[in-house]
């Protein structure tokens, strides 16, 4: 039997947004990460009243055994709320909820990397730490062919793209000016946006922000940009290495302690990196959602990044695992940026390793 396409009326909908929903109803979307580690889930509910912190918000659950992360046999798995947003799409009083999973005893799930992450910032903040994160990916179709290349071809060699203007060179910038205000809409402290090296290919940076803050602001910007590109009819591909041979995706890092910031804190600087070229290995584990195996495909030695194999640093150098910004050589403080992490990173876990290696010195 043939099957025929079905396509959605968008405009349809148009008639119902206008629709009033009673005064006295909060609806709230609960966002969480599922068991690949790197796509996003959510469910929605209604509340009688106005939470003020995510403390007033119930536990809820869902099925964790289409999520890879329970067994259908014991399938409800916990969603605790921890940062309430406010919602760019329904707008109003109305909120998303960023949440961590726990298993049926309460124990976090495997993908939960956020309960780890909130203890060792607490932990590290007397040296108080600051994360940034750039954030590359790709706009494809639905089957994963990048948005705007040539059919079955290849656009004109990397160059052009970055940070350009032009219907030939630039794709989903409509998109993209949505994605920033919505972001900025929803609380995010987003810091700006680029186009790419690549068509399709495009940047939005969060933070800085002390502790934990920018890695929630990571997940929360990841998830509005995938809804916004529902909407659009294409797909936010975080695949570290969508294109064989061409750019590829990471999640870049800015990190700083406030000795880093302080008069002669390149010195600190220059110690946090050889603390991590000491535990290189270590840190590639940690930097993809599957280990290491993702980052082996993006990390060639090739397209202005490193080999995975080699530890490097150096000043505005964008070859090398760590770079030191110009601007930091310059003023002798500042901080660092580390280039290794995947566009499919989990802030929490890069977050986690960085205060491991370079504040508690493991």
């Amino acid at each position: 039997m043939n099957s025929v396409p079905i396509v959605l009326n968008k405009a349809a909908m148009r008639k119902y947004e206008d629709l009033e929903v009673p005064c006295d109803a909060i609806l709230a979307t609960y966002v969480w990460v599922d068991g690949s580690g790197i796509n996003m889930r959510s469910k929605d509910r209604t509340f009688d009243f106005l939470p003020k912190t995510h403390k007033d918000l119930p536990i809820w659950y869902y099925d964790g055994s289409n999520t890879a992360q329970a067994n259908p046999e014991n399938s409800d798995t916990f969603i605790f709320p921890e940062v309430i947003y406010h919602d760019p799409f329904r707008r109003g009083s109305h909120i998303i909820v960023l949440s961590d999973t726990y298993q049926n005893n309460y124990e976090p799930t495997q993908t939960n990397y956020r309960k780890n992450c909130v203890m060792l910032c607490e932990k590290g903040d007397v040296e108080e730490p600051w994360f940034g994160f750039n954030q590359e990916f790709f706009f494809t179709t639905t089957d994963g062919r990048p948005l705007g290349w040539p059919p079955g071809g290849y656009p004109a060699p990397p160059g052009p793209y970055y940070c350009a203007i032009g219907a030939n060179k630039i794709v989903a910038r409509d998109l993209m000016e949505a994605f920033f205000r919505c972001c900025l809409f929803a609380g995010v402290k987003i810091n700006g946006i680029n186009p790419g090296a690549t068509p399709s290919q495009w940047n939005f940076q969060v933070g800085p922000s002390p502790g934990i803050r920018s890695a929630d602001d990571l997940w929360m910007a990841r998830y509005i940009l995938s809804r916004l590109a529902e909407e659009y009819g294409v797909v936010a591909s975080f695949d570290p290495q969508p294109v064989p041979d061409w750019p590829g995706n990471g999640t870049f890092v800015y990190f700083s302690t406030k000795d880093m910031r302080e008069e002669d804190g390149i010195l600190v600087i220059e110690r946090a990196i050889d603390k991590l070229a000491r535990r290189h290995g270590v840190h590639i584990n940690e930097y993809d959602a599957n280990n290491g195996a993702d980052n082996a495909c993006r990390l060639t030695g090739k397209h202005g990044m490193p080999h995975i194999r080699d530890f490097t640093a150096g000043v505005a150098n964008r070859n090398c695992a760590v770079r030191i910004p110009r601007q930091v050589s310059e003023d002798k403080r500042g901080y660092l940026e580390d280039r290794r992490p995947a566009a499919n990173a989990d802030p929490y876990r890069v977050t986690s390793i960085l205060l491991k290696t370079c504040v508690f010195d493991e």
